[in-house]
């Protein structure tokens, strides 16, 4: 194992690093913008740096300076969390060159994966399952009659990039037309594919050491989905049998294993309700954000598993070693308004008091009196429940959020709290279209806004 490692990130992956990194005996070296200063990330590392000011373009995307600083500190690895410069393959490729160890996969596995076009040409050599889809788009004039090939709906896609940004869905010529007139087919790359409506979004974790050895653990259910980002997620899926479970596992090695994959990553599939049949979509080159509910399920701690397999260790598990128990569910709450179509609301936390009791984990990177940045993700917190089954997940979710309290920004608890009691979603009745097909404003109650001001009395919690 090596002895320093630099975060190149902010925020509650910084911190999840942090935890991981003490139990192994490495020391963390964290970096900070201006606006960071006072972040929890900060405190807990063992050494901070300043890398810029407050903007992230010119701050923790500045992979020159961050190398800079991570040689200056004399560290042997660098971890990018996720998001920032997770999928940046001159990034991962200068960080090898510079004489450090990059905690991901090699750069030129993020290069194929991160190509959609690419990666599909890989895909369909491997022999995955995938949706009808077109070479990268030239013109408005081509992206009409490609549609019309391929048929309504269709889905325009970015060839570079993830997380769901830049997607538009269209049903028909003129919901096209409004896509198109969103995005430059001249500056960026764009692809269409056939967009599949009732469908699912499976995600299977991988890991993978440096000496071919790969192993899955299992899926992860991340249908609730609102503009195409994940809310809430949960493992395992309740759609898929035990034979379904095995075809999608052996699916996702079978994807990794064609581009060499090492370290821990993730397979991304659509599930059709209607056949239930698969289709590959992506593959994520780093640490999700939902990594949490596969850790509760299987026992695995992935950050650790990451930095073993950098470090240069195998795997010291065979896939019928990996077992599951019980049901997790994750829910992001984030600084945004659900009575404001979500608008973000950066503001300081004036108080903060995150739940607790059995079976409840709250990854989070902020504290009381921090000020919630309005230059990064708004991400607060990611609160996990883990029950014996999934009925009994969503009660200890629903008790967990009832004692989380923030003061001073509007979260998204109460929307959450919506969901958790919606019959559909009780019952498993659920896929990526969710939220706009079963909590409109006529299903939905108003959720109350979060309080703004300081509680008299802790006691009153």
């Amino acid at each position: 194992m090596f002895n320093r490692l630099l975060i190149a990130n902010r925020g509650e992956i910084a911190v999840r690093i942090i935890r991981a990194c003490r139990e192994l005996g490495v020391e963390t070296i964290a970096i900070y913008s201006d606006a960071d200063v006072d972040s929890l990330h900060v405190h807990l590392a063992d050494k901070a740096y300043r890398v810029g000011p407050a903007e992230a373009a010119s701050s923790y995307y500045d992979g020159e300076a961050i190398i800079d600083i991570a040689l200056s500190a004399k560290a042997d690895a660098i971890h990018p969390g996720y998001g920032f410069l997770s999928e940046n393959a001159d990034f991962a490729e200068a960080v090898v060159d510079a004489g450090l160890i990059f905690v991901g996969p090699r750069a030129e596995t993020i290069r194929k994966v991160g190509n959609k076009d690419a990666a599909r040409e890989a895909m369909k050599v491997a022999g995955l399952p995938m949706t009808r889809g077109t070479d990268p788009l030239t013109s408005v004039e081509e992206a009409y009659q490609l549609a019309e090939e391929i048929g309504y709906p269709v889905i325009l896609k970015p060839i570079s990039g993830g997380g769901g940004k830049s997607m538009f869905v269209a049903n028909n010529r003129d919901e096209l037309t409004s896509a198109l007139n969103k995005v430059d087919l001249t500056a960026s790359s764009f692809y269409f594919e056939n967009y599949i409506a009732e469908s699912r979004h499976i995600e299977v974790q991988i890991m993978a050491d440096n000496y071919g050895n790969m192993l899955h653990l299992g899926e992860r259910e991340c249908s609730l989905q609102r503009r195409n980002q994940k809310v809430l997620e949960e493992a395992p899926s309740s759609a898929l049998t035990h034979e379904m479970r095995q075809r999608v596992g052996s699916l996702a090695i079978r994807a990794a294993k064609s581009v060499f994959y090492s370290n821990v990553g993730t397979v991304e599939f659509l599930l059709d309700r209607k056949t239930g049949e698969f289709y590959f979509m992506e593959i994520n080159p780093r640490i999700q954000v939902e990594h949490a509910i596969t850790e509760m399920i299987t026992g695995v701690d992935l950050v650790r598993r990451q930095l073993r397999i950098a470090a240069g260790e195998p795997l010291n598990k065979k896939q019928e070693e990996i077992t599951f128990t019980g049901h997790a569910i994750e829910c992001r709450i984030n600084a945004e308004d659900p009575e404001m179509k979500f608008q973000p609301c950066p503001g300081q936390i004036e108080f903060y008091h995150q739940p607790g009791g059995p079976r409840v984990r709250v990854d989070s990177g902020v504290c009381a009196g921090q000020t919630v940045q309005p230059y990064y993700d708004s991400l607060i917190a990611k609160v996990i429940a883990h029950g014996r089954t999934r009925g009994d997940a969503i009660r200890i979710m629903r008790r967990a959020l009832t004692e989380f309290k923030v003061c001073g920004v509007a979260t998204t608890i109460p929307f959450h709290q919506e969901v958790l009691k919606n019959p559909h979603f009780c019952s498993g009745d659920i896929d990526t279209q969710f939220i706009y097909k079963r909590m409109t404003r006529d299903e939905k109650p108003k959720a109350p806004r979060e309080v703004k001001q300081k509680p008299v009395a802790v006691s009153a919690i």
